[in-house]
């Protein structure tokens, strides 16, 4: 079984079963408050039934996904142990392999876990006022990405520039966040609590393709740059934008703005539509 095999067991909100056929009890999670927040902890430990409740999964399929080494985990005496941020990185780097259908089982699963409204506007509120780059001025990757953290840094959101920008480049070598076809999603391997003042989506568009390292050779023109202060954010904006960029035809439409308010507008439109369409 392959990842979008795997994930293809994903269903809505209502929580996986383990091998008795009784329904999953609720994750157990590891919190702090820091500064009046609350956090829940991305080196969470978790068992299978605990990521079977969480991925809305049956445990059976997380226990042969873990004797595969077919998920991030390790070999305890009582069986496996996982951990929650490892987790939700293995999510990530399936979104784009995964059916439209599924995008939305995923977003309310991890939305119902964290506490979010399934049916707000994300997108659209994430995006600063000065968060839209028409046209993104840069012709190789490392220019797209400071001048997407510049765009940033504009906006007043930013309270170690540099740093954010290393994060980012770390996390591109890592692996290329470039997604077929012409999209990428950069961003930091982990949340940065301390060095953004909120949470905040940029988006630029170049005027030609740029080589940003997809999978298919295929060139780069549209970027969102997702920095987040915590996991959980994170990942739920990833789902609803897979869900907006699932097809070439979204995609399309949004690289035909000619200005920052029209990609604003197209922005907002998709996103509606995915909501509205969430199959």
């Amino acid at each position: 079984m392959n990842f979008a095999e795997a994930l293809e067991v994903f269903v809505g909100a209502g929580g996986g079963k383990n091998k008795s056929g009784r329904k999953n009890s609720p994750l157990e999670r590891t919190e702090a408050t820091i500064d009046g927040t609350r956090w829940i902890m991305p080196h969470e430990q978790m068992n299978e039934q605990q990521v079977a409740a969480y991925l809305n999964m049956d445990e059976r399929e997380v226990i042969k996904l873990a004797n595969r080494k077919q998920i991030p985990c390790r070999k305890t005496a009582k069986g496996f142990a996982f951990r929650k941020g490892e987790v939700d990185h293995w999510i990530e780097a399936q979104l784009h392999e995964l059916p439209k259908h599924r995008f939305a089982g995923i977003e309310r699963g991890v939305s119902h876990y964290h506490g979010f409204d399934p049916e707000a506007l994300l997108v659209s509120a994430l995006i600063p006022p000065e968060g839209l780059a028409v046209p993104l001025k840069a012709r190789t990757r490392e220019a797209v990405l400071r001048s997407l953290v510049t765009q940033a840094d504009l906006n007043g959101l930013l309270y170690d520039k540099d740093r954010l920008l290393e994060e980012i480049r770390q996390r591109e070598e890592l692996c290329s966040t470039a997604l077929a076809p012409g999209v990428a999603l950069p961003h930091p391997r982990h949340p940065l609590p301390y060095d953004i003042a909120e949470s905040f989506l940029v988006i630029g568009i170049t005027p030609s393709g740029i080589p940003f390292g997809a999978a298919d050779g295929s060139l780069t023109r549209l970027f969102f740059l997702l920095c987040c202060k915590d996991d959980r954010t994170h990942l739920h904006v990833l789902a609803r934008l897979a869900r907006m960029l699932h097809d070439s035809a979204s995609i399309a439409d949004l690289l035909t703005a000619q200005s920052p308010a029209d990609l604003r507008e197209h922005l907002l439109k998709l996103e509606r539509h995915a909501l509205e369409h969430p199959g």
